[in-house]
């Protein structure tokens, strides 16, 4: 079963290929993308290339390229400034040329460092994602989005840096932890929150068969998350405007985030399922969306196995102004005001500047932080 979704940007546009077999086919795929040199340089981590680099380096040694692996550990902590360094340091060992091809071959971390360490080395080289996580197979690996972590927060440094192809092979989710799957379904049901009612109502009806790795509904739910992010990335690929739509829940969530260190005890999905759980209850605290649409979407996220408050994260109480200083290190900040991706309803989400710190503040208060 294979699915093509076309992103349109021009001289820039890509294909994102979705389906089964696709590792084991990637050769016949990336071949065309390779210089004369035909070499790549295949970035992974320890746990994705236990299981499949082998794979994906026969794949491509058969179409003719030159392989070199990369390996580097695997956790969010590996995108950062001393990873960026280490990766850095590797390109420059293999004495990659800015014609070869960088391969970021892993989850949404390694996808994010590698794609920025393609964009500044030499001053940008060509790379291809092959996505090995749900959350990065519908939202990471599309729209050229590269950055890495600081302790100040999340994705702060980085580069808009678009791939040449995007292969989404659905079989390697069959060796995913289910943790990390619904890690992956937070930024699937978020499409249908944000901009897809029926998609939504799909998935209520689907999560488990989403869950359970069936492919017909893997497809579909990929399939129409792609297609959502594609056709938002082509109208706005820097986010001046729609494109920030797609941070729903990810300003509570990043906040979330950076108070607890960027570490394994919260994964991204877990932060964005709490994230949009907290969009919809201060939108409708604010009276801007109805009381039932944000207990019905929170119920949504729920269901999937996500955690939906601040207590289910850690049991010390969270700094309310400490929630918000990070907010205000948010990238869609404008002139030290607050910005957030609110919602009216289920399915229209919209962009709110200028929040007043006063009601958010209280707001957290009643979400459980500390005054």
């Amino acid at each position: 079963m294979i699915r093509t979704v076309p992103v349109g940007l021009g001289d820039r546009a890509y294909d994102v290929v979705i389906g089964t077999g696709l590792i084991d086919r990637a050769g016949e795929h990336v071949l065309p993308f390779l210089s004369k040199r035909k070499r790549c340089a295949v970035v992974t981590d320890a746990n994705v290339g236990e299981h499949h680099v082998e794979r994906l380096s026969v794949s491509l040694e058969k179409a003719g390229a030159s392989v070199d692996v990369i390996v580097l550990p695997p956790g969010e902590e590996t995108k950062s400034f001393e990873g960026l360094a280490h990766l850095s340091d590797q390109l420059l060992a293999l004495n990659l040329e800015r014609g070869d091809m960088i391969v970021a071959f892993g989850g949404g971390v390694i996808g994010d460092l590698a794609g920025f360490a393609a964009a500044i080395y030499k001053r940008g080289v060509d790379f291809i994602q092959i996505p090995t996580s749900l959350l990065a197979q519908v939202d990471s690996s599309v729209g050229g989005k590269t950055a890495i972590d600081t302790p100040r927060g999340k994705n702060l440094i980085g580069a808009f840096h678009q791939p040449r192809l995007v292969l989404a092979d659905l079989d390697v989710l069959a060796t995913l932890p289910a943790r990390e799957l619904a890690c992956g379904y937070a930024e699937v049901i978020k499409y249908g929150l944000l901009g897809d009612f029926d998609f939504f109502e799909w998935l209520e009806k689907n999560v488990h068969a989403v869950l359970e790795r069936d492919t017909e509904s893997l497809v579909r739910a990929v399939g129409r998350s792609v297609e959502m992010k594609a056709e938002i990335v082509a109208e706005d690929e820097k986010e001046a405007g729609r494109r920030a739509l797609l941070n729903l829940g990810h300003t509570f969530g990043h906040a979330i985030e950076a108070e607890m260190g960027f570490g394994d005890a919260l994964k991204h999905g877990e932060a964005v399922g709490v994230g949009m759980a907290q969009a919809f209850r201060f939108s409708a605290a604010q009276g801007l969306c109805p009381a039932q649409d944000a207990v019905r979407a929170v119920a949504a996220i729920k269901a999937a196995g996500l955690p939906t408050t601040l207590a289910e994260v850690r049991s010390q109480p969270f700094g309310a102004d400490a929630l918000i200083a990070h907010m205000g290190q948010d990238k869609k900040a404008e002139g030290g005001a607050l910005t957030f991706v609110l919602v009216r309803r289920i399915g229209e989400a919209f962009v709110a500047k200028a929040v007043d710190p006063a009601p958010l503040r209280a707001f957290l208060l009643t979400e459980g932080a500390a005054g």
